[in-house]
């Protein structure tokens, strides 16, 4: 039962016109590729390491057929075509390659058939490897269980991958059930994945997949410390999309930051290569079992939380039909919003309430992903304290998914070990104490909430019907999502996509919708 009275004809025109949205695009991207989608195409063939200047294997391979303009057919044919030329593993072509003893486009071209089978045989033994790491991890969700929602949901970001272990397992011993290692600040404009253990970053860790392997060890090992699975976060997201999903996908991450549109926005990545890699990075994450998180909380920390909070919900629509055409289900969907009016708005409350109770209502499978108040914090800690408290408060009662907790010196450092124990402490106390709040108490008809939620319903159905009427494209030119205008041709990127040739091959794609 609706209790905000929202008119399902009106979500059902907004669902509508975000399907059409996306479906546009969606014939963009299948026409296209980009080197990242190579690049994770030969990560998940078994290509890793670097060469004698720390240059990614993955990035040679594909720079080396982008060089001999081959792009377009695609990594996977000419590895496979490679193989059944010279017997050897991709590993060892790629070593070859790097040292400039073989060129793969110049080997003998061998029947299109078997070089395509011979790519299904290479993807069918890395997606095995994936479906083994979601089979362990719901047999640790069978065994162990986990906390109850709204997900507890903390971030570490030393730049150092032992500290940011001995703060994760910190955090879980004191009650957090989702980790999340911020990136280093800049990482998403690498057109590179870095490689190994590091120690070194600002404002975050470095992504990497030797990283990915020590958090995931060491979540596993205090996961059964307190008997609950504690789910690793990271984000993918940035110029290597996909191959962060690919790289998660081996090592068991749980969630993953993979958003649509957040890159175009909010790191200036060109519309085009953006679209068509956040297709396989989600791909990649629905067959892994990964939660998707995205980035609509962003807007509201460029544009008026009161004002624009129709964007948010228009893009929380287009977000959920990207997914699904990526074989996402709605159960991994942690579609994002944000607790961000100012706070000396009467009834900011009121509308913040109506917000997050709309996107429930609208969303009701997703496990949504509510992000904290951060851009009204200040260096008053006792008022930092009691906006988190009523940020967690609306949570519970709306019954969100996954809880980003707010942290009292949100404005002042990196979190203390201590800052994260004391934002634990308040929204565990409120959600005991407040669990079935939301079952009780019914709003009033025709009143503040109600209204509120009517009014942003229609604005974002009217935006969607604008957007499809446009196009994504036009609509991102025209800076209609937090007032942040992009050009189709700009941004970081653009030379990385290609339209694909006749032969091209992506045998994962297949594979992973189709299972």
């Amino acid at each position: 039962m609706s209790k905000l009275n929202l008119d399902q004809s009106l979500i059902d025109k907004a669902r509508i016109s975000a399907r059409h949205i996306a479906g546009d695009i969606q014939s963009f991207i299948d026409k296209h590729t980009t080197a990242a989608v190579e690049r994770t195409i030969a990560r998940l063939m078994g290509i890793d390491g670097v060469d004698e200047v720390g240059t990614p294997l993955p990035n040679v391979v594909v720079d080396s057929l982008k060089k001999n303009g081959c792009l377009n057919i695609g990594v996977a044919y000419f590895l496979a075509n490679a193989i059944l030329n010279t017997n050897l593993t991709p590993q060892e072509i790629a070593e070859k390659i790097s040292a400039g003893e073989l060129d793969i486009t110049k080997l003998p071209m061998l029947e299109e058939t078997k070089v395509k089978q011979k790519a299904s045989e290479l993807a069918n033994a890395m997606a095995q490897r994936i479906k083994e790491n979601r089979s362990r991890r719901e047999q640790y969700l069978q065994t162990l269980g986990e906390g109850r929602k709204p997900y507890l949901y903390v971030i570490v970001a030393t730049g150092n991958i032992y500290e940011d272990v001995v703060q994760a397992q910190a955090a879980a011993k004191q009650g957090a059930d989702i980790i999340a290692v911020i990136r280093t600040t800049g990482q998403s404009l690498l057109d590179y994945v870095p490689y190994g253990a590091t120690t070194e970053g600002f404002g975050g860790t470095y992504a990497t997949q030797e990283n990915f392997k020590i958090m995931r060890k060491a979540l596993d090992e205090v996961g059964e410390e307190v008997g609950r699975y504690i789910r690793l976060c990271n984000y993918c997201s940035g110029l290597c999309m996909p191959e962060i999903a690919a790289m998660g996908a081996i090592e068991r991450l749980d969630v993953m930051l993979n958003d649509a549109l957040y890159g175009i926005l909010f790191r200036d990545i060109n519309m085009q290569r953006t679209l068509i890699d956040q297709f396989f990075s989600r791909v990649i994450n629905g067959f892994a079992g990964v939660i998707i998180n995205t980035g609509e909380d962003n807007y509201l920390t460029t544009a008026d939380a009161v004002e624009e909070a129709h964007t948010v919900l228009a893009s929380q629509f287009i977000n959920e039909q990207f997914a699904l055409m990526a074989g996402i289900p709605e159960e991994q969907m942690g579609l994002g919003h944000a607790f961000e009016i100012e706070p000396n708005v009467e009834n900011g409350f009121l509308l913040e309430l109506s917000q997050a109770q709309m996107a429930r209502e609208i969303f009701p499978k997703a496990p949504l992903k509510y992000m904290p108040p951060t851009k009204f914090m200040t260096g008053n800690v006792f008022k930092g304290h009691i906006q988190d408290a009523l940020f967690n408060v609306v949570s519970v009662w709306t019954n969100q998914g996954i809880q980003l907790l707010g942290m009292m010196t949100e404005a002042i450092h990196t979190p203390f070990i201590a800052d994260r124990a004391l934002s634990i402490e308040n929204a565990r106390y409120i959600f005991n104490n407040l669990r079935n709040i939301g079952d009780e108490i019914e709003f009033k008809q025709g009143g503040i909430i109600q209204s509120r939620a009517a009014e942003v319903l229609n604005k974002a159905a009217t935006l969607l019907q604008n957007i499809e009427e446009e196009g994504l494209f036009a609509t991102l030119e025209q800076g209609k999502f937090g007032g942040v205008k992009r050009s189709r041709t700009g941004g970081k990127g653009l030379d990385g996509v290609v339209e694909k040739n006749d032969k091209y091959c992506n045998p994962f794609i297949e594979l992973m919708l189709n299972n």
